[in-house]
């Protein structure tokens, strides 16, 4: 029988420990959180993580810009929060409109309040295994894998997805952690073999359902970071639960697995931000 890792469980645990940190440190942070448009699943996200810095007790600052915003507005304001000493943390949420450079808006963030771990500061440090802040769906991952009692160390572990927001973070968390890592991506041959040499197993595919039983070694543990919604209205994630889940040792679901976990490790980087300052 698989176990079910609980993600909703775990984020509220760290959610936890971290008001009970700010609380009896007296720690002082506030997070801004910029959105540019109205996209109805980011305006989704930018409310939860404004309700989870109010659950934590930290504060946040919400400045939501019309869609025609140019670029150049928006590197102004990125400055000026970068500027003020009251803000520990920024946050843009992506993805933000086509006639604006992503790229140039990641870096343009100070590396000091760059809670998303999205800068290439931020990146190196986690490639040479200095101290910084790591992009927060991987660090999500650790912990779940790590508060479910599931060893990395040793492990043949197989990331399918090489984005700069998940795959590659990832891969190079599970390395420093002692797991033997594979990544795949849509170039490699043969994925079902190479996927079924894993005892760890994150599919960031973006692909629904892509990942079924034929891809997972018996008894392996399945991180599932996709989430999608079907033409029924629910939500569902790049790995097939119903078949995968029988042959896993354990697995996260969608939702409730990867999920909270992001906004859980989002307010752990403010928080860390907070007390280097």
């Amino acid at each position: 029988m698989y176990k079910l890792i609980d993600g909703k469980l775990i984020s509220t645990t760290i959610k936890d420990e971290l008001k009970q940190e700010v609380a009896d440190k007296n720690i002082k942070a506030t997070l801004a959180v910029i959105q540019v448009g109205n996209d109805p699943a980011s305006s989704v996200y930018v409310g939860n993580k404004k309700k989870a810095c109010e659950y934590i007790g930290i504060g946040s600052k919400s400045f939501e810009l019309p869609e025609e915003t140019t670029e150049e507005e928006l590197l102004k304001l990125i400055d000026e929060l970068n500027a003020d000493d009251s803000i520990n943390g920024i946050l843009v949420q992506l993805p933000v409109p086509k006639h604006i450079d992503d790229e140039k808006i990641i870096n343009r963030i100070s590396p000091l309040k760059d809670v998303d771990g999205f800068h290439p500061e931020s990146v190196g440090n986690l490639c040479i295994g200095q101290e910084g802040f790591v992009s927060c769906t991987p660090a999500g991952i650790i912990e779940l894998l790590k508060r479910s009692d599931v060893s990395i160390e040793g492990k043949e572990c197989v990331v399918i997805g090489r984005s700069n927001i998940v795959g590659k973070p990832m891969a190079l968390l599970l390395l420093a952690n002692n797991g033997t890592v594979t990544v795949c991506h849509s170039r490699t041959k043969d994925l079902k073999k190479v996927c079924k040499r894993a005892d760890i197993l994150v599919a960031a595919v973006g692909k629904p359902k892509m990942i079924t039983a034929e891809y997972v070694k018996e008894g392996a543990v399945v991180i599932d970071v996709g989430i999608h919604r079907m033409d029924n209205g629910k939500l569902c994630g790049d790995v097939d639960f119903d078949d995968v889940a029988p042959h896993t040792s354990a697995i996260t679901p969608v939702p409730g697995g990867v999920g909270p976990m992001t906004i859980a490790m989002l307010m752990v980087n403010c928080v860390k931000a907070a007390k280097r300052r």
